[in-house]
């Protein structure tokens, strides 16, 4: 079973100091909501949210915490060791029937250490990711081509496998809508390649041209009042190791660029001052 991914192991892969990541989770605003179903794709560069997490207080306490796992390199049990505290204290734990802001009671999974993993996973990649993302872009000059990596191992998804080694130009459309995560507790990233690198490894440069199409996608379902969810996901058409016939496909809510939202995030931050 692979171990889950830590700061210290995020920093080593990126080989990035945390300032960039840091900036990406700082620039964000805050977002209240009850369905992660509301909050996806764009607006995840825009805001930071955990479902269910009804109130500023709350979700500043968890930011916080995912902020000094970004500086220290904490790895997950040393940031719910720091965290479960304090949300016990905020109430904010176990499975407890919580009234929204229409009054309606529902019982609701509240903070739990498989709760607090997926928290720390996907906002340290997306943060990481972030600041890697701007670190390529500014090398394009000398490293223009861009190289999924699949962990590949038995947690791996088949759709996120089916695109591991794949290589597409630095400004081909698909970095838009494939750069990691691509869902909850991916482990993907992207490597940047020079024109020699790329010859001595003997790897092709592929065009998305023509293999992506965005789907709508159904997600669930408002208990309450029957609202259906939807999302929008990339799929991109692709061969396996094999030379087989393979799809790839973004999870819900993960159908953007981190490395964008942080541009923008920085940017709305600037013209605030």
């Amino acid at each position: 079973m692979a171990k889950p991914v830590n700061a210290a192991d995020l920093k080593a892969i990126f080989g990035l100091e945390p300032k960039a990541a840091i900036e990406y989770l700082k620039a964000k605003g805050y977002t209240i909501s009850w369905n992660w179903q509301r909050v996806l794709d764009e607006a995840h560069a825009s805001s930071f949210t955990v479902a269910k997490a009804m109130n500023l207080d709350l979700l500043s306490d968890i930011r916080d915490a995912l902020e000094k796992a970004l500086q220290d390199g904490q790895t997950l049990k040393q940031f719910v060791a720091e965290l479960q505290p304090v949300l016990e204290k905020q109430g904010w734990w176990g499975k407890q029937v919580i009234v929204d802001s229409q009054g309606n009671a529902e019982l609701a999974q509240l903070g739990s250490p498989r709760r607090l993993k997926t928290i720390y996973q996907t906002n340290l990649q997306s943060a990481y990711m972030a600041g890697r993302q701007a670190a390529m872009e500014a090398s394009t000059d000398t490293h223009p081509y861009w190289r999924y990596v699949a962990v590949m191992d038995a947690k791996t998804r088949p759709s996120h496998a089916a695109l591991n080694g794949k290589v597409y130009r630095h400004d081909d459309p698909i970095w838009q809508a494939i750069l990691p995560p691509n869902g909850f507790n991916c482990r993907c990233r992207v490597a940047p390649l020079s024109e020699s690198a790329l010859k001595r490894r003997g790897l092709q440069v592929e065009s998305s041209k023509g293999k992506v199409s965005v789907e709508t996608v159904e997600i669930g379902t408002e208990k309450r009042t029957g609202e259906i969810f939807t999302a929008q996901v990339t799929r991109v058409r692709t061969t396996d190791a094999n030379g087989k016939p393979a799809v790839f496909s973004v999870d819900p809510g993960f159908n953007f660029a981190p490395g964008k939202g942080l541009a923008e995030a920085l940017k709305r931050k600037e013209r605030a001052q």
